[in-house]
């Protein structure tokens, strides 16, 4: 059984597009499981009646989709943010191309939205990046067994970077199945906050990162570049 992990914080907005867009899957049996960092609008209401639970957990991203994996039922686990939209029969996508490749995790490539043509670029080099390391980001809707996330110890309770230190740790049992069907993700916040302006920030961040940094202070520093 495949399980989809929505973190969502604040994401009224987009959370019922986000939502009716995988009633497919789940009208195939797909588990969704919302996971509210607590939200001081309505997100909570507007999910309810799409997902097949809504659970609350401190905020952070790390912090609750490992709360989400707790609470559920699936053996499969997919982690999608709030604003990414997965390819067609992406539940099938998956099952066959583990099997096929004897894998136990992966990974989508990503489509960046937007106006801006650069986003497409953006886009493009995180796939290839992702090919060439191994690493994977959570606009690529990163999916595992639960054995395996089980065995990597979980998302690291860090306020940043959390996917590059799960993907870091799940590449010591294998390189993930990187599948060419795209996850379409929203551009708004390379948009709002400057394309070139975050492509220097996230380079940075990550460089730093690589170096040893605190994931706190790199989170800090992020927050400061949102203001």
């Amino acid at each position: 059984m495949l399980s989809v992990i929505v973190p969502a914080l604040n994401e009224a907005e987009n959370i019922a597009a986000s939502l009716q867009a995988l009633a497919p899957l789940r009208a195939r049996g797909v588990e969704i499981v919302v996971v509210d960092g607590g939200s001081t609008d309505n997100t909570v209401e507007i999910a309810r009646p799409l997902a097949d639970q809504v659970v609350s957990a401190p905020r952070g991203r790390a912090r609750q989709m490992n709360t989400g994996a707790a609470q559920a039922r699936g053996d499969l686990l997919l982690f999608l943010h709030a604003d990414c939209r997965l390819p067609a029969a992406a539940d099938g996508v998956i099952v066959d191309g583990l099997n096929r490749a004897r894998k136990t995790w992966g990974r989508f490539d990503v489509t960046l939205t937007g106006a801006h043509q650069l986003l497409r670029v953006v886009g493009a080099m995180m796939n290839l990046r992702s090919r060439l390391t191994g690493v994977a980001t959570g606009d690529q809707g990163i999916f595992v067994t639960r054995s395996l996330f089980e065995a990597a110890g979980r998302y690291p309770d860090i306020a940043l970077m959390e996917d590059i230190a799960l993907t870091q740790k799940l590449k010591a049992f294998g390189r993930p199945l990187a599948l060419r069907h795209r996850i379409v993700a929203s551009g708004r916040r390379w948009e709002k906050h400057g394309v070139w302006r975050t492509i220097f920030l996230m380079w940075r961040l990550r460089f730093q990162y690589w170096l040893g940094a605190d994931p706190n202070t790199l989170a800090e520093r992020y927050v400061i570049h949102k203001l």
